[in-house]
């Protein structure tokens, strides 16, 4: 029989069959020594073991179109990564990182800033609002009162969205105001380190309608970008990359490079200046890495 997996716990696995049953599932060993682990929205294949007490193995798990490592989930078609414009305030550099992450992997990215009822709104709106100059939707929404989740039902409609983001933005908040029968758990932010109690402790799939299902996922509070090349980021900023090759050197890296087209449209603002100096200081970062 065949199935997805819409939840991971502890070793076992929660399968959804097209007879609508769930069934708790252990993978094979096989999986083990191919060194593959099952990953919420896999779509596999289980052998049952026990009816009554709706019990199985996984056999096989089938192809993925794309999986994650961070958050770790498979087959899905687009993240909605949701931060918070205050309370706590954005920290752009962890966005920047998770963008990275997503461009790896070829994920469509919508961003996502919630609380704009807070009064800390104004202060970084401008910012948030300049994710546009690099290509990504963006949208605002307060979870509070239900402003803009319109909108963000229309984004999700149809799809398999990964919802993500660091504790305490509210994203379960606003998986509640999408999805009110999820009741998924919520917390408030910790007030002595103004940052969230973790209230997601694993990824799990949640049917909504025909064909649109929600991913929810573990809050984070930093991302690596190790695996990647110094010379390979400008690839995944998107408003970075659209320069290749346009620049007085080929393989300009757009750090101090003369006649650097990118550098003149961070001046020309065209290009986001806090962007750029993220990018800057992410080179540094894996180069740094690379020589020891």
């Amino acid at each position: 029989m065949t199935g997805k997996i819409i939840k991971g716990i502890g070793g076992f696995y929660y399968v959804v069959c097209e007879n609508g049953i769930t069934y708790e599932c252990k993978a094979k060993g096989v999986f083990r020594n191919r060194k593959i682990k099952p990953l919420v929205g896999d779509n596999v294949e289980i052998e049952i073991l026990d009816e009554e007490k709706n019990l199985g193995n996984i056999e096989d798990i089938l192809p993925r179109f794309n999986w994650l490592n961070r958050p770790a989930v498979a087959n899905v078609d687009q993240t909605v990564i949701i931060f918070a414009v205050s309370a706590p305030a954005p920290n752009f550099n962890l966005l920047d990182r998770f963008l990275i992450n997503m461009e790896q992997h070829e994920v469509p990215t919508v961003i996502c800033f919630n609380k704009v009822d807070l009064e800390g709104f104004r202060q970084s709106e401008d910012i948030c609002r300049s994710y546009t100059k690099s290509g990504y939707e963006v949208l605002f929404i307060s979870a509070e009162s239900g402003y803009g989740i319109d909108v963000l039902e229309a984004v999700i409609k149809g799809k398999t969205t990964v919802f993500a983001g660091p504790s305490g933005v509210g994203k379960s908040s606003t998986l509640n105001s999408l999805f009110p029968d999820a009741n998924v758990q919520t917390g408030g932010l910790s007030e002595k380190i103004q940052r969230g109690k973790h209230t997601t402790r694993h990824s799990e799939l949640m049917f909504v309608d025909d064909d649109t299902y929600i991913m929810d996922t573990p809050g984070f509070s930093s991302l690596y970008t190790e695996e990647i090349e110094a010379e390979d980021l400008k690839l995944y900023f998107p408003e970075i990359a659209a320069y290749t090759g346009t620049c007085k050197f080929n393989m300009c890296n757009h750090i101090s490079e003369p006649g650097c087209l990118v550098k003149k449209a961070v001046s020309d603002g065209r290009i986001s200046k806090m962007r750029y100096d993220d990018y800057v200081m992410i080179y540094n970062e894996l180069k740094e890495k690379r020589k020891w």
